[in-house]
């Protein structure tokens, strides 16, 4: 797919087809020339209610124009568009562009920006828009998806002095789109191909072509370290774990470390599962899938900053030399755990993981992990639950989140529910009971990260959808890349 922003006013787009934005009750400025040429038919159809008046609606439509029918969509933004209600517009616009049959769209979205809306936020939306929803993933079936015929995606805009800023918009969305349809890849891949092994070939590759460092560390390596905890979850399967580290530095100062749960498959271990929805434990490993697709976005945005990923990925299943509810478990750190279910598996991966991530002497560190079926039950599937030990990171994120409409919301990290992870015999219990049960495991994961500003993003509700669209979502990869570029022009006005 192309993608070019160019001056091409509305009535004078040989475009396919044309997006053309509705404010409220009335097209948007700057089609009335456009309008005229169809002799009113795009003011009539607005007038009688179409696309309608909530953001996103859509009609998709013919009119003659210079003798030719051509195909519109008219999409709703608001009276005054903002981020969230362009974000709905474009999403929608996208999808129906490219359902259709068209090889060129003109997207004259831009034309709603003004003051609750700058151009570049605007190209940023729409280009990250049409990457999402251009996404297939068919590389299992024997009868592919129609590929789509769109190849030109052209976005205008009205001014010469605005091309600039949009297309710093541009590069900002296809850099993001990029990275969640690459995470999506990974988590849609099915259990037998995505290994841990796989993964760390995939983040070789990722580095070979961003130029960045990868290191991958085998079972051996990690023995030497004392990652008690986490070889224990690797122990009943036959694949190999990795702990995949990735060093991209194009700032100065101390890296934001990104650290990433990679459980392959999640069969629960000898805690086994149940057999309803067991495959979407193929899903458990989005937490690393996020960290290899925002160093994606990352890399192709050359921010000036320095970031670490660290993936620590294994699968966890039952086998005769299995870990067991009762084992006692030393991690990395020293601190020692009691196992009361293997299904709480994440946080003994995680927390060896995050205790390596101190090597690097890190400014913050963020886990994304899929790690709670409780954060489900109390945020749905629309909010990623955010647990921080630093106000003013859990700020940021949320103002990132924001920003980037890839919503989280922020848990309670209070040192009352410590209690709950007693044990008779160790120094912690790696659950708390039911109650609570995503908070428990982020108290969990704060006893491993000490003095260091550390933020834990519980995606179990948001990294992939069940049912008929099922399949990995790409977040929060929205959100992080939106964190870090924002960290990024706070270090750069200090200069």
């Amino acid at each position: 797919m192309e993608y070019i922003i160019n001056l091409t006013p509305p009535e004078k787009d040989t475009a396919e087809t044309l997006v053309l934005p509705v404010a409220g009750k009335k097209l948007a400025q700057g089609l009335s020339k456009l309008d005229s040429a169809t002799s009113g038919v795009l003011s009539a159809l607005v007038a009688n209610g179409e696309p309608g008046e909530k953001a996103g609606s859509i009609l998709s439509t013919h009119v003659t124009l210079d003798g030719k029918l051509r195909r519109v969509v008219l999409v709703q933004t608001g009276e005054t568009a903002d981020v969230a209600s362009l974000r709905l517009a474009a999403s929608t616009a996208a999808k129906a562009v490219i359902a259709g049959k068209a090889a060129s769209t003109g997207v004259h979205l831009l034309l709603v920006a003004g003051k609750t809306l700058d151009i570049e936020t605007a190209a940023a939306i729409v280009a990250q828009a049409f990457v999402f929803e251009g996404y297939r993933f068919d590389q299992f079936k024997s009868k592919k998806e129609p590929v789509a015929t769109l190849t030109n995606v052209n976005i205008t805009v009205s001014k010469k002095a605005d091309q600039d800023a949009a297309q710093a918009g541009l590069q900002q969305g296809l850099a993001i789109g990029h990275g969640v349809n690459f995470t999506r890849d990974l988590g849609n891949a099915p259990g037998n191909v995505c290994t841990p092994t796989y993964l760390a070939t995939q983040a070789q590759a990722l580095g070979k072509a961003a130029k960045i460092k990868v290191d991958v560390l085998e079972a051996a390596d990690m023995e030497k370290l004392g990652m008690g905890s986490f070889l224990a979850v690797a122990k009943g399967s036959i694949e190999p774990p990795k702990l995949i580290t990735l060093e991209y530095k194009g700032g100065k100062g101390k890296p934001v470390v990104l650290v990433g749960k990679g459980i392959t498959f999640d069969s629960g271990g000898i805690s086994l599962k149940p057999g309803d929805s067991m495959d979407e434990m193929k899903y458990d490993m989005c937490g690393a899938a996020t960290v290899l697709g925002v160093f994606k976005a990352v890399t192709e945005l050359k921010l000036p900053i320095n970031l670490v990923g660290v993936i620590a990925t294994c699968e966890n299943m039952p086998a005769g030399n299995a870990y067991k509810p009762g084992d006692i478990l030393t991690s990395m750190s020293g601190q020692t755990i009691e196992v009361l279910n293997t299904d709480a598996e994440g946080r003994l991966v995680l927390c060896d993981a995050l205790t390596y991530a101190a090597k690097y002497e890190p400014e913050t560190i963020i886990d994304i992990a899929t790690l709670t079926g409780a954060c489900v039950i109390a945020l749905g599937h629309i909010a990623t639950g955010l647990y921080a030990n630093d106000e003013k990171l859990a700020e940021q994120l949320l103002a990132a989140a924001g920003t980037s409409g890839d919503k989280a919301w922020r848990m309670p990290l209070w040192d009352d529910y410590q209690e709950q992870l007693k044990s008779n015999f160790a120094d912690m219990a790696n659950i708390g009971g039911r109650p609570g049960g995503s908070i428990t495991a982020a108290v969990f994961l704060s006893r491993f990260v000490k003095d260091v500003n550390w933020a834990h993003l519980d995606i179990a509700g948001t990294a992939w959808k069940s049912g008929a669209a099922k399949g990995a979502t790409g977040r929060p990869v929205p959100m992080l890349v939106e964190f870090l570029n924002q960290r990024a022009a706070k270090t750069a006005k200090k200069k």
